[in-house]
């Protein structure tokens, strides 16, 4: 793979097809080439009226937006996490319409996750960005199915016990340009070759996100 694929950047990349640009609905302007997110974030959740999600509907047909989110459940937010949860669950259910992954954000409501993930029982893939958590919550959600994305802060215990299928790299707010820094850490903390890590980040992106060759 000549180029990793950052899968959750809230910047626009510096190349088009290098990185998944997260946006909210209302901000969906896409450009001739590149990849998208689209969806709401739990901070925002209390401004999600018919027309944002009537934009959220539309923008989730587009070929190129990847997939939906980030959307998520967050405790350290002063939203309600039963109006979270409810639009967490609007925006999971247009993943399986549109057959996209669902991109999430996670604080301190792993439970309350997974219970989602066993009512719903998703077909599509549900992956946590910027995860960094412990050993123990990651291995919760991986028994349960979820994939795993890490950025430039993260748990290196977690990232030696994830399997390499489950494993994806961000960079989310930070500098799109150390996405390579993240890939090297990444390979050295599990004590395997570069050319093993992005063959497998490859893999995993065809797989979840229906790309070919990069």
């Amino acid at each position: 793979m000549d180029k990793l694929l950052d899968i959750h950047t809230h910047h626009r990349p510096l190349h088009p097809f290098e990185a998944i640009q997260n946006c909210a609905p209302e901000e969906f302007l896409p450009l001739s080439e590149g990849f998208y997110s689209v969806g709401i974030h739990p901070w925002k959740v209390k401004e999600a009226g018919e027309l944002q999600w009537q934009c959220l509907e539309e923008a989730l047909h587009h070929p190129q937006v990847l997939a939906v989110g980030e959307a998520g459940l967050d405790r350290c937010t002063d939203v309600p996490l039963a109006l979270q949860q409810e639009v967490f669950v609007r925006q999971a259910r247009l993943a399986e319409q549109v057959g996209k992954p669902l991109i999430i954000h996670l604080v301190r409501a792993a439970d309350e996750l997974l219970r989602l993930h066993k009512l719903l029982h998703p077909s599509q893939p549900w992956i946590i960005h910027g995860f960094r958590g412990k050993p123990q919550q990651a291995s919760q959600l991986l028994r349960a199915g979820f994939y795993l994305s890490f950025g430039e802060r993260y748990n290196i215990e977690t990232v030696r016990i994830v399997p390499l299928d489950r494993i994806f790299l961000e960079t989310d707010e930070a500098d799109p340009k150390i996405l390579p820094e993240i890939f090297h850490q990444i390979s050295l903390a599990r004590g395997i070759s570069s050319a093993l890590l992005a063959s497998t980040l490859e893999s995993n992106q065809q797989k979840v996100f229906r790309l070919g060759s990069m």
